[in-house]
């Protein structure tokens, strides 16, 4: 009771505080054109040192660099409380005994800055190692997993703190929402897809969906954690020494443990080439595969229905390059995960 209202107060004084005090230049800078620009504008104006390299990453994020040489990197959130959650879990979890994440620096004390919808925090700058992190090798998998496994270790001890704070994560209605939302988009897909293909995919979300409703009691027996939420490779990050961090909790939130090593398994699924007996081989997943909930989940085809719906959200369809992306991911491998989805149907009924 006591962590739960530390947490509460600080999100509550540094919300307040920052809502006083921020600098809202929304008016004065309209339109996107020269976001950049206006962006380093804004903070040589606003900040007690001088920046001289303004470098974007991707959408909102950018690396900053000093007159002095110093480096950090300048991310944009949609709102303040969302910004002071971050700072505050990473604080949490480096507190807890988890140092293997970036830190927030909290200066500048006497401001917020508010620069186009955007509250941006400072995170600490990390020097990228030569050879970065992907899915490529059975060795990154099993160290992206037990990087995972510590996460939780620590953020299973954080839940009390956050429960009131995070929202809770409910894998079947995600699910159920992806697939409905994949339907709807049919009349789209189906231009791309045969109609055999899209079948099958259906089939395969029902089939899994039936299953995981079974089951749900099971899944919920598991121990609840903070969840990473987004264990893509690129949320994992090699720096210059070899350490493996994990980054970008953007997406947290409370639920079975098991829903974050679900979505590790799919990310690593298409290295392994959809192989079962791959998959078992790493000690972290074997406990999981005695529950029926686990191989259920398994065969939901997330990834792909993931990609397609985003891709007609986003109108992305008349973009080859993206297309050909999301085409590649539901055919080139789409015979191997058929026979994977056999062999977990046949290990259901089989009773193995």
């Amino acid at each position: 009771m006591e962590h739960l209202m530390e947490v509460h107060m600080i999100l509550d004084r540094v919300i307040h505080q920052g809502m006083k005090k921020a600098v809202n230049i929304t008016a004065k800078f309209r339109g996107d054109d020269g976001f950049h620009d206006r962006l380093l504008s804004y903070l040589n104006e606003n900040l007690p040192f001088q920046i001289v390299r303004l470098t974007p990453l991707r959408r909102n994020v950018f690396i900053v660099r000093l007159s002095d040489g110093f480096q950090f990197v300048l991310k944009g959130y949609s709102s303040l409380r969302r910004l002071k959650i971050q700072e505050v879990f990473t604080q949490s979890l480096k507190k807890e005994g988890f140092p293997y994440t970036y830190s927030f620096y909290s200066f500048p004390k006497e401001h917020c800055l508010y620069f186009e919808s955007q509250y941006f925090g400072f995170l600490e700058f990390l020097k990228r190692g030569e050879q970065p992190f992907f899915y490529d090798s059975k060795n990154n998998c099993q160290e992206g997993i037990q990087l995972l496994q510590r996460f939780h270790t620590v953020s299973e001890k954080l839940v009390g703190r956050y429960k009131t704070i995070l929202p809770s994560f409910h894998l079947i209605d995600k699910w159920e929402e992806r697939y409905r939302l994949f339907e709807q988009n049919i009349s789209l897909i189906s231009f791309f897809l045969q109609k055999e293909v899209i079948q099958d995919l259906l089939a395969w979300a029902e089939w899994s969906i039936t299953g995981l409703k079974q089951e749900k009691n099971s899944l919920y027996a598991f121990p609840n954690v903070i969840l990473h939420g987004d264990v893509a490779h690129h949320n994992f990050f090699r720096t210059s020494n070899g350490e493996l961090l994990l980054i970008d909790f953007d997406l947290i939130s409370i639920g079975p443990v098991i829903s974050d090593y679900l979505q590790y398994a799919n990310r690593i699924l298409p290295f392994l080439n959809w192989s079962l007996q791959e998959l078992t081989s790493f000690e972290q997943f074997r406990p999981y595969f005695n529950h029926h909930v686990f191989l259920y989940a398994l065969v939901y085809p997330t990834d792909i229905f993931r990609e397609w719906n985003r891709l007609v959200k986003e109108k992305s369809y008349n973009d080859n390059r993206k297309l050909r992306t999301v085409m590649e991911l539901t055919l080139r491998q789409f015979e191997k995960r058929k026979d994977f989805y056999k062999e977990i149907e046949a290990r259901i009924n089989g009773g193995n």
